[in-house]
């Protein structure tokens, strides 16, 4: 039997008295809705900073990260520029999200009231820097930005670091 988390408490203040509050579609579902209060279109290539018309107030410990709508995503190419955006605990000002159209040749619409967002509130954790003249030893140690493969252009999807050996084939031409 598993039990339902209390949920955490959240005040919210709107900004547009008529903005529906952010809310969750699905049970289960991690990101409430955030709206737009704008109507706007934008041109492919396009950005721009849309309001929600909701301000929040977190509890300490606690931060908010703004996501993209998948849909948005696949059927009209939005993304967010700075996905995801963070709100601090100490932010009051009002959420804005900052979209930008990906598609090369279609316009892009946002009406009033549209869901342009996703609000996912998440515990953080605090963190004291302790400043080291050595790291020590991980099993992935500095490897990054592709180093386990599973993309064509980097070697298939069987894993691994083959970009390195793609490069140096390249280089031997």
């Amino acid at each position: 039997m598993t039990s339902t988390p209390t949920p955490v408490g959240v005040l919210i203040k709107r900004v547009d008295p008529d903005v529906p509050l952010p809310e969750y579609a699905h049970p289960g579902d991690a990101g409430a809705d955030l709206r737009t209060t704008e109507s706007r279109v934008l041109e492919p290539g396009e950005r721009a900073v849309l309001p929600t018309g909701v301000c929040i107030a977190l509890p300490e410990g606690y931060a908010a990260f703004v996501h993209p709508r998948s849909g948005l995503a696949a059927r009209c190419g939005v993304a967010l520029v700075n996905a995801p955006g963070t709100v601090d605990a100490g932010y009051r000002g009002e959420i804005k999200v900052i979209v930008v159209n990906l598609d090369p040749r279609e316009s892009v619409r946002f009406e009033r009231f549209d869901r342009i967002a996703q609000l996912v509130v998440q515990q953080v954790e605090k963190v004291r820097f302790q400043e080291v003249a050595e790291l020590p030893d991980s099993a992935r140690a500095a490897g990054g930005f592709g180093s386990t493969g599973g993309h064509a252009a980097v070697g298939g999807t069987t894993g691994g670091n083959r970009y390195a050996s793609v490069v140096s084939d390249r280089e031997g031409q």
